[in-house]
């Protein structure tokens, strides 16, 4: 554990004990305990939280810390800042310096604009967003004028996807075209830390008394590494007799947009982005390193609405590669569905919500049912679970972590 990390925490708990009168100091104490539905119902995850912020501001300045402990009983304690970072407000425009989590978009679950911050997916999809969305170091500017924002991110330093280690019950192969099972080396892993290797995004929005826009353009390094493949060919037999996966990070370029407006009793929303330079695995003899270069198209439609008293939500999102060829490991389109569907009782104390992901290539699906009870002021206990269904695909590949889950939290 880096004492830097302790000797924050401990800093900022004696400033607020010592009462600064215009800090202020926030966050949450959780238990989470998740059991496996499946064999012999182990523990999926034991999880004890403490999530802390700090704020405060005077004049045209402020800064937030936000520390975090995950701590569980068969592994290390895991101590990290979610952001650290300062304010400057000016008359037309503000400055925010230091790390931060950036969030984009429409989507309800699903990231397509929202890609400054990269993502946690170290418990697959199942951490709350606030906790999946990793803070980036940057600097972030929002020029004003009228009802619409310029905003520009620079982010020197490239921060990528966490994905689960190989231990963990979230972590599976990738898909690969060789029979074989790949030594991996990670030497091509590293974007190294240059001015050329940092990440610009632009954001246009402006809320009209129709419709609320948002465009967005960006280079940037792919947060999720492509597997190269390098084969071991017997010069004898011309059969591979071996294998080296090398995870490399390739740059982007990224434009696209997002809408929302009000129809009637219906809010309807619209995202989408064109992805130009994302490699692709591929079985071509002829391909390099076993990869492919294609442009794509990742969009989604969406619509809101109220029944009786249910709020309810439904999305449709799709992922097309352009100039498609049939030597790709990847479909040509991903087709997925979400719907949401909540419900408030007893003087909006009890929550009700039903939310799940739909792969209509592969009819697998991730069902997230859940019960929230707000037991006292700050205190609430969540009761859920995890239901993957199909054989295949993103959700059927998880069909055996079938878990219940109980969340106790109290927020102060």
């Amino acid at each position: 554990m880096r004492l830097w990390k302790w000797y924050l925490i401990v800093w900022f708990g004696l400033v607020g004990v010592g009462g600064a009168q215009d800090l202020q100091i926030y966050g949450y104490v959780r238990n989470y305990t998740g059991v496996l539905l499946n064999g012999d119902h182990e523990y999926a995850i034991i999880q004890n939280t403490l999530n802390l912020i700090f704020e405060q501001q005077k004049d045209r300045v402020a800064f937030k810390i936000n520390p975090f402990i995950y701590q569980y009983p068969d592994q290390e304690m895991e101590l990290d800042l979610r952001e650290a970072y300062m304010d400057v407000y000016f008359p037309s425009f503000d400055l925010r310096i230091g790390r931060q989590q950036i969030i984009w978009g429409k989507a309800d679950g699903v990231f397509i604009t929202d890609i400054v911050s990269p993502k946690d997916l170290s418990e697959f999809l199942l951490r709350d967003f606030d906790e999946i969305r990793m803070g980036v170091t940057g600097v972030k500017l929002n020029y004003y004028r009228g009802n619409s924002t310029l905003e520009a991110v620079w982010l020197p330093v490239f921060t990528p996807t966490r994905f689960p280690d190989e231990t963990s019950l979230w972590h599976v192969q990738p898909r690969l075209p060789v029979p074989i099972v790949p030594a991996v080396d990670a030497s091509r892993k590293e974007v190294d830390f240059s001015l050329q290797n940092s990440e610009v995004f632009l954001r246009y929005s402006t809320l009209t008394s129709v419709v609320d826009l948002e465009f967005m353009v960006a280079s940037a390094w792919d947060d999720d590494p492509t597997p190269h493949l390098e084969k071991q060919i017997d010069p004898q037999t011309r059969r591979v007799v071996g294998v080296t996966l090398y995870p490399q990070h390739h740059r982007l370029q990224i434009a696209g947009g997002s809408f929302s407006t009000t129809i009637g009793p219906l809010v309807l929303r619209g995202e989408g982005a064109f992805y130009r330079g994302k490699y692709f695995l591929s079985t071509d003899p002829a391909a390099l390193d076993g990869v492919e270069k294609k442009d794509y198209l990742h969009y989604l439609l969406g619509m809101d609405f109220n029944l009786s008293s249910w709020r309810l939500s439904a999305q449709f999102i799709q992922q097309a590669i352009l100039d498609y060829s049939s030597a790709l490991v990847n479909d040509s389109h991903e087709n997925m569905a979400t719907f949401l569907a909540r419900r408030d009782y007893w003087n909006e104390t009890l929550h009700l919500e039903f939310f799940t992901y739909v792969g209509l290539n592969h009819q697998d699906a991730l069902i997230r049912p859940k019960i929230t009870y707000d037991v006292a002021d700050g205190f609430s206990v969540l009761i859920g679970a995890n239901i993957f269904t199909g054989d295949e695909g993103l959700f059927g590949q998880y069909g055996e972590n079938d878990m219940l889950y109980i969340k106790v939290k109290y927020s102060f």
